[in-house]
Formats: C-alpha cells, sequence, structure tokens
C-alpha cells in the first residue's frame, strides 16, 4: 500500500498529514464514535461524489451526530484537498467524531464541535493478472457488531476477519451468518446463478455499498437480470462465479473460495461484461461535472 499524500485536512485548515494532531480525549479515540467514507478520485474528479456525501449523511444521522457540512461545504473540502495533492488518481478518506469532551463519559451523548480530518492516498492499481486469474478469498463467521449498515470507525472484527484471509495466502474474507451471505471484511459480495445476479438485500447486517449501486446499474445497463435477494451459504459456495465490489477495488472475480475454484477457475464471461462497463463507465464520466 502506498503511503498517504502529503496534505490533510483537519478542523477547517490543511496542513501536512505529519502534523495532524487530535486530542487523546476525542471521542473517535476513546469510543470509536465516529464514522468515515472512502471516495475513489480519477483524474482528480471524485467518482459517486453524490452518493458518497448520501451515506456520510445517513451515518452521521444513525449516530444522532451534526453534519458539520452541506453537500456543498463537503464537495468544496473535497476539491480543495485534492488540488492541494496534485490530483490525479487517488481516493479521499473523510471521518467526522463527535469531539473531544473533557473526560471519559458514555451518556449523554454530548453536543461538542465536531473532529473533521481527511486525507488522500494513491488510488490502489487492479493488477492485470488479478482482473486475467481473479482473487482467492476465504470464508468465516460474521463477528462484526449488529449495525453494519452504518459506516462507523468502528472496525476491529472487519481487521481480524481480514487477518484471517492474509494468514491463508488470500486477499478476502467473505462473511456468513446463521448460513446466510452478507458482506466481506471489506467488500460487497455478488453471486452470479443461471446467468443471474443476486446480492444480499440491505439490512443492519450490510453496508450499503456505493460500488454496489454501480454494479447494478451496470447490470441494467448491459441486460443482465439481478435480485436483491437473500444468498445462502450453499448458493454462495455453488456460485458461477462471484464478485467483490469496493470503492478503491472496483470490481474483483473470486475464481477460488477456501482453497477450492469457483466455477471454472477463471474470472467468468459475465464478470467480463461487467469490467467492461465499469470501465466505459469511468470514461463516460471523465469529463462530466461532478
Amino acid at each position: 500500500m502506498a503511503d498517504p499524500l502529503a496534505v490533510c485536512h483537519l478542523d477547517g485548515a490543511f496542513l501536512p498529514l505529519r502534523e495532524a494532531r487530535i486530542s487523546p480525549l476525542d471521542r473517535g479515540f476513546l469510543f470509536a464514535d465516529g464514522v468515515y467514507e472512502v471516495m475513489p478520485v480519477f483524474a482528480g474528479r471524485p467518482f459517486r461524489f453524490g452518493p458518497h456525501f448520501d451515506r456520510l449523511a445517513r451515518s452521521l444521522g444513525e449516530l444522532r451526530m451534526r453534519d458539520p457540512h452541506d453537500r456543498a461545504g463537503w464537495q468544496a473540502l473535497v476539491a480543495e484537498l485534492i488540488a492541494r495533492n496534485g490530483g490525479g488518481d487517488l481516493y479521499v478518506y473523510l471521518q467526522v467524531t463527535r469531539g473531544a469532551e473533557y473526560g471519559r463519559n458514555h451518556a449523554p451523548l454530548p453536543q461538542l464541535p465536531p473532529t473533521v480530518f481527511a486525507f488522500c492516498a494513491p488510488l490502489p492499481r487492479v493488477s492485470a493478472e488479478h482482473v486475467e486469474r481473479g482473487i482467492a478469498c476465504v470464508t468465516a463467521q460474521d463477528t462484526r457488531w449488529a449495525r453494519c449498515d452504518i459506516k462507523s470507525v468502528a472496525l476491529l472484527a472487519n481487521v481480524m476477519l481480514r487477518q484471517l484471509a492474509c494468514d491463508a495466502g488470500a486477499q478476502e474474507t467473505i462473511l456468513l451468518r446463521d448460513g446466510m451471505l452478507t458482506d466481506a471484511s471489506a467488500s460487497t459480495v455478488h453471486v452470479v446463478r443461471g446467468g443471474a445476479l443476486f446480492t444480499p438485500p440491505d439490512s443492519p447486517w450490510i453496508l450499503p455499498g456505493t460500488t454496489r449501486t454501480v454494479v447494478e446499474e451496470l447490470a441494467t445497463r448491459i441486460g443482465l437480470e439481478w435480485h436483491a435477494a437473500p444468498v445462502t451459504e450453499a448458493q454462495l459456495r455453488g456460485a458461477d462465479e462471484i464478485w467483490l465490489a469496493a470503492a478503491t477495488r472496483e470490481v474483483s472475480s473470486v475464481t477460488r473460495l477456501d482453497s477450492h475454484p469457483v466455477g471454472t477457475g477463471m474470472p467468468g464471461p459475465v464478470f467480463r461484461r461487467i469490467r467492461a462497463a465499469f470501465d466505459a463507465l469511468k470514461s463516460e464520466l471523465a469529463t462530466q461535472a461532478w
């Protein structure tokens, strides 16, 4: 993973990332009392800024936290941060915590000036090998908290689950709860069966993925039948194709699951159609306002 870029934003100021400091009494540090967003940027243009802004606002609302900016304010902040870091292909990380109070109190929720932090990093490149050969995943029981629909900074369970993949020499951990597919540790999971696409519907157990909606829109564009429907463990393991979707990794084909081949063991024909449609969409949006 490449190092972050030099300039960050912290509470209204742009400054060198290495000089940024927050209070040790910040509730994000003490309680993970905060939310975040990650959005890709292609050629200096944020991809799907609107859905990312909407999800950030929703997460803040679910935590009963004041949104420090309206849409125009966030747009201006993101635009200046991108410009100060030279534009190009990168991603923007945004985080809002409830702020710092003098003490450590579980409740009542205090009304504090929120801490707003943002930085950029080079966008990870999807390697040609991963596109052509796919990636390996493992499965595990979903041990995350019961409000996965909130994009909370409380990610310890996700980190530990992702480590299982690293330990197995795989790229991601796909999660199961009570015999049903939920998410992956940092991705949305899509399953192709019988020529149709299936993705578990939104629920408290699933983060509403912004890249997931891109996949669904592209499926409609290319005439692929798709359903937001429950997926059983058996259906996952017997799928013709499995895909992962994530903001910084676009769409990937899973070709091995728990050391067993998925389908033919190579990226399938439906994935290749979606992948081509995704690349075409990026080119299409390149000259449009965001």
